[in-house]
């Protein structure tokens, strides 16, 4: 995206800027609002007169009334006092709340710069706003799916809920660097090996979702055996070849222990490559990359040990977002020499 405008260039990676940051703030948010168990507690999609939280009691009895009438509250709450209510409302509240003020905050500076620029330049922010859109579907489909005949969500809509907005974050991060960074010609990787592993810590946040979404996290808390053997003793090999593993929460524990060793297998083999082929302006991503994995790992461990624990369970999510961010900027730098060429 080439805009001669250095003010509004400015300007728009400013606002690119802040909608990253506020939309990282939206997937932590998230995770809290699924560790918490919040996210059933608003059982109607609302999208003008739900910005506002209930003002009164009637409005706050007229919710918990709703909420009494889910699975969710019958099978599992139904001793929840109208105070218990509020806490896991407002953890959702706040997760639509943000979701709204995302899609304001993306539209209004969208089209000023429309205005001043024409759409054309700016249809890949356009797509942006599309998936911003698309997700607050997503998001009601995800929740629509635990109200019922089941007291919880559907893992599946719950990680394609999570892997648009990492999708989103990445596509807002390449946008921003489009605008801040010139194209140099350099010695690089071949694009696949940078793309497989960015894909790679995509399919890895999908199984992740999987784990949260079925608290797969709260069995097996032991490393780096799954109990007594490396393999989950309540399952057979072949199993895990079938379609149904995807459901079985010990299953997709494992997958996601062992996609973590493949991913830092992966790297140690990129950090090998680079310095071997002395890819200079690579170096210090390439570090700041595997210290971010490192992080992710040790707390991936430690939230498997401690059972899910809130905090360690949503700092494992924070630290995912500075490794899709590092990774994409990673991908970015080798893919813009490459385009120079």
């Amino acid at each position: 995206m080439y805009i001669e405008n250095n003010i509004l260039k400015n300007y728009i990676s400013f606002w690119l800027l802040i909608m990253f940051i506020i939309i990282s703030i939206m997937i932590v948010v998230g995770g809290l609002t699924r560790l918490t168990d919040s996210g059933l507690s608003i059982t109607e999609w609302q999208l003008f007169t739900g910005f506002l939280p209930p003002l009164n009691n009637n409005d706050w009895n007229y919710y918990f009334d709703l909420y009494k009438k889910i699975p969710e509250f019958n099978e599992q709450n139904y001793l929840m006092t109208l105070q218990e209510f509020k806490i896991i409302f407002w953890w959702e509240w706040a997760h639509r709340f943000l979701g709204r003020l995302i899609g304001i905050l993306f539209l209004l500076p969208l089209l000023y710069f429309t205005i001043k620029l024409g759409f054309k330049k700016l249809l890949r922010l356009y797509f942006i706003f599309f998936l911003i859109c698309f997700q607050g579907f997503i998001g009601w489909y995800m929740v629509s799916s635990g109200l019922v005949d089941r007291v919880d969500v559907s893992h599946f809509r719950l990680s394609t809920h999570l892997i648009i907005a990492f999708l989103i974050i990445s596509l807002i991060l390449w946008n921003y660097f489009d605008l801040n960074y010139r194209k140099k010609s350099y010695n690089y990787l071949k694009f696949i090996i940078p793309f497989s592993f960015l894909f790679l810590i995509f399919c890895q946040i999908v199984i992740g979702a999987f784990v949260s979404g079925m608290d797969a996290g709260k069995i097996y808390n032991s490393w780096p055996l799954m109990g007594s053997t490396y393999f989950p003793d309540d399952n057979k090999i072949i199993n895990i070849f079938k379609l149904t593993a995807f459901s079985d929460p010990s299953l997709v524990q494992f997958m996601h222990r062992n996609l973590a060793y493949l991913i830092l297998i992966f790297y140690l083999i990129i950090l090998f490559t680079v310095y071997k082929k002395k890819i200079n302006y690579l170096y210090f991503i390439t570090n700041i990359v595997g210290f971010t994995l490192l992080i992710q790992i040790i707390l991936g461990i430690l939230t498997l040990i401690y059972g899910a624990q809130i905090v360690l369970a949503s700092m494992h999510q924070l630290s995912s977002i500075f490794l899709v961010s590092f990774s994409v900027y990673f991908l970015y730098l080798n893919s813009n020499q490459q385009l120079s060429n």
